[in-house]
């Protein structure tokens, strides 16, 4: 089995619903940051990908409009890259990149390739409404348009009703067992945008983060200067609950954005002409019941640092989406930071709430953004997390290279 290494990692800004990267088709983003990534490997000939890049897999967790003829395939060949490349688009919801980085890691390792580019891509403002296909032709009645933008949708009447309860209904429910404050939440959700805001001032993000050309967004596009515990206590419950604590201030928002990140074996590097950033030292996956999907990472987590062959105490990194404060603080809890451990080396540049949450771009976000932290702050060993929808986690465990 070959050593697989993360060797560089980019993504664009991150787009609010509706803002600046509305406008932008999501097989465009993905070619773009494509594009960047090619461009970033100093050895490789773009003309001549073919004989080096191994396969391409992009994680997309929609599928229903514009990326709907396997993203991955078409961003490569909007980049105008060689057609003799393979690739596949894969789909585990808000973990699909961290899945489709796991997926060319194995390719890696088995000594199928020494290169891969994986990644991930999402415009929740572009997902449609679509219209379910009739029993029969020409209904006399009319038909309900689904918003495919997030959650359930289409549901089976068979699936049991306390499975597909809301994503923030859910959460509700998480925190419910495991005794999280609105307070901790609002203090939670204000430290990822003080946390954001900082990296992206000190320069953090300048050598990770490609601009989308014509769009004019230099950062990501929901991060809030100023943000208080005390601001975010003012806003309403999102969901009809008379103890409600979700609110759209600690929950990730929704956003369009695109991720990439080369994979490969040692020689994989010497072909790209990169340094290897963080060797893939473990990964695993882990499932739950549906509506407690925001605890799934726990388990996710520690399987990947089993097969790591290290513990807890050993991490001096962690990069955990934040899809919603609640269900973060429960994997935290959990895990025993604010106790044993230290919550400083989670999310150190901040998190979803405030960078975003593009469903299929965040899972290389966490991993390329897990690899450039590990880099700057001397850590060894480091842990990228996600929670997915219906009840699943999954995580990787990375080393550092040098």
């Amino acid at each position: 089995m070959k050593d697989v290494f993360v060797y560089d990692g980019v993504r664009t800004p991150f787009g609010k619903v509706g803002g600046a990267l509305a406008g932008q088709r999501p097989d465009d983003l993905a070619q773009q940051v494509i594009s960047a990534l090619v461009g970033r490997a100093p050895k490789l000939d773009p003309a001549a990908a073919g004989d080096v890049v191994g396969e391409v897999i992009l994680g997309n967790a929609n599928g229903a409009g514009e990326e709907n003829r396997n993203v991955a395939r078409m961003a490569w060949l909007l980049a105008g890259l060689p057609v003799e490349v393979p690739a596949s688009t894969v789909n585990r919801l808000c973990g699909s990149s961290l899945d489709a980085a796991i997926s060319g890691a194995r390719q890696i390792a088995l000594g199928e390739t020494d290169v891969v580019l994986t990644g991930g891509v999402e415009s929740m403002s572009r997902a449609p409404w679509v219209l379910p296909k009739t029993d029969r032709p020409f209904p006399l009645k009319n038909l309900e348009a689904v918003n495919t933008t997030l959650g359930w949708r289409l549901v089976n009447d068979r699936m049991p009703a306390e499975w597909t309860v809301s994503l923030g209904e859910a959460t509700e429910q998480l925190r419910e067992r495991h005794g999280i404050s609105r307070e901790r939440q609002d203090s939670f959700a204000a430290e990822s945008h003080a946390r954001a805001g900082q990296a992206w001032s000190e320069g953090r993000y300048a050598e990770m983060v490609v601009e989308v050309p014509g769009v004019g967004l230099p950062r990501d596009e929901t991060i809030r200067d100023g943000v208080t515990p005390e601001s975010l206590a003012g806003l309403k419950t999102v969901f009809r609950r008379e103890d409600g604590t979700v609110t759209a201030g600690n929950a990730s928002p929704m956003n369009d954005g695109a991720s990439a990140a080369w994979l490969g074996s040692a020689r994989g590097g010497e072909l790209l002409g990169l340094a290897p950033q963080a060797r893939m030292a473990g990964w695993g996956t882990a499932a739950n019941e549906p509506q407690f999907f925001g605890y799934a990472p726990v388990e996710a987590a520690g399987r990947a640092l089993a097969r790591a062959g290290i513990g807890w105490a050993d991490v001096g990194a962690v990069e955990l989406n934040e899809a919603f404060a609640a269900q973060s603080l429960a994997c935290l809890d959990a895990w025993g930071f604010g106790d044993e451990r230290d919550p400083a080396i989670v999310n150190a540049w901040g998190g979803a709430i405030a960078i975003g949450h593009p469903l299929g771009a965040s899972g290389t976000r966490v991993l390329a953004t897990l690899a450039r932290r590990m880099q700057a702050e001397g850590v060894r060993w480091g842990v990228a997390a996600l929670c997915i929808g219906v009840g699943q986690g999954i995580a990787v465990v990375l080393e550092r290279a040098d």
